[in-house]
């Protein structure tokens, strides 16, 4: 870290949020979307689907990266990280701070991703096979490095005292980032943290997951027994994190208190999730936080709609909590599966969901899988009055972040 903010009581707030989705974007657009439990399943733009037996993906639609990158040519950027600003801006913007006020006080920007610029990966593989290496667009090549999605927000921002970090932790790379700043703000050494996620539909993920049978033909139903699978989706969620006497002395609108994460990664497989891991890592999360089961309210779910995750979680969701767990929903069933910036999304609906007093639904649900057995929230949402929530991400190589969030009280 570069710098020190000096000493405060260790408690880090939400202040500013920031989400480009295929329902909406910005935190308004976004929680209306989530109420109204919106759809964002569409056929696929980004590559030519021919030759696959399923086409539905959830992207961004409409998106004008030049309403919101104002310093670089959008054309430098690729699509995720183009996501990565304009969510970082919008998050800026909810917050009420300028980029001036942050400008020369110490900060972090992490921002975490499965997959990078893979697409512009797959175009330039596609132009090599075609006509040669000597074909490539040099511009593509320089949009490529996956630091560039942490970097060119701290470029755009013109922030001279932050670290810029992308963590490539796969689907729970978004939770892992908001940890990342969590630690950084509690112990002093920044005074605010623009953290989340960003991912940008691709053919070498889609392809992926159709080659292990996993790509829903139509829906996304996330514990429901007709389940067949996720849709790969595309985004950026970003959350601006300080201190609460940061917050309090500015007079900051404040979404919620960042109590507590969990961290592990089991290494038990290359991608079946660990139901004993998950659960060790959820008892870390209540830990950290220093909750009990019994005081969540709300658990938002990675629930992705495959056989092997939803069983899984529901598992060891039963194994710390019991026999009643609390409501546990998943906005995958509306957003698609975001890759790196699902669970940063997923935090900022819990943050919203606080706020606004409801639970996001379990959309396109029929009938729960007798082997989950949890209230999913199905298909509308639900008015709710929330204190605790818990926001689940497991990933690819038993990487796995549980993020524990509360209403902001005076005293704690």
């Amino acid at each position: 870290m570069n710098g020190t903010a000096g000493r405060s009581s260790g408690r880090v707030v939400i202040t500013g949020l920031g989400a480009v989705t295929s329902i909406g974007s910005g935190a308004e657009e976004f929680v209306e979307a989530l109420r109204a439990a919106r759809q964002g399943a569409a056929p696929i733009s980004a590559f030519d689907t021919t030759g696959y037996p399923h086409h539905m993906g959830c992207e961004v639609p409409d998106f004008v990266p030049e309403q919101w990158i104002t310093r670089h040519s959008s054309e430098e950027l690729g699509r995720a990280t183009q996501f990565a600003v304009a969510a970082a801006r919008m998050a800026l913007a909810d917050a009420g701070l300028s980029e001036d006020g942050l400008r020369d006080r110490p900060g972090l920007v992490a921002i975490g991703t499965t997959d990078g610029e893979s697409r512009d990966l797959d175009q330039m593989m596609q132009t090599w096979i075609e006509n040669g290496p000597e074909a490539m667009d040099a511009v593509l090549a320089r949009r490529v490095p996956v630091s560039r999605l942490s970097a060119a927000v701290a470029r755009e921002l013109m922030l001279t005292r932050v670290e810029a970090v992308t963590i490539p932790t796969a689907c729970a790379a978004g939770n892992y980032a908001i940890g990342y700043g969590t630690d950084a703000v509690r112990s002093g050494e920044v005074e605010f943290a623009l953290v989340g996620g960003a991912d940008a539909v691709c053919r070498k993920t889609f392809s992926g997951f159709y080659r292990m049978g996993t790509i829903a033909a139509e829906r996304c139903r996330p514990f429901d027994a007709d389940r067949d699978g996720i849709l790969t989706g595309e985004g950026g969620g970003i959350l601006l994190l300080e201190s609460l006497e940061s917050a309090l002395a500015r007079g900051a609108r404040i979404y919620g208190e960042i109590l507590g994460y969990g961290l592990n990664c089991d290494g038990n497989h290359p991608v079946a999730p660990d139901l004993e891991s998950f659960g060790r890592c959820m008892r870390l999360a209540h830990e950290d936080a220093g909750v009990e089961p019994g005081e969540i309210d709300f658990i938002s779910a990675h629930g992705t709609g495959t056989s092997a995750n939803d069983v899984t979680e529901a598992g060891a969701i039963r194994q710390v909590f019991g026999l009643q767990p609390p409501p546990t929903s998943s906005i995958k069933s509306m957003i698609g599966h975001a890759m790196g910036a699902a669970s940063a999304l997923a935090a900022i609906a819990c943050a919203l969901a606080i706020t606004r007093g409801f639970i996001p639904p379990t959309t396109n649900h029929r009938r729960t899988d007798p082997e989950c057995g949890l209230d999913v929230v199905p298909n509308h949402a639900r008015p709710a009055d929330l204190r605790v929530v818990q926001n689940n991400a497991l990933a690819f190589g038993g990487n796995n972040a549980v993020l524990i969030m509360s209403r902001y009280r005076e005293e704690r």
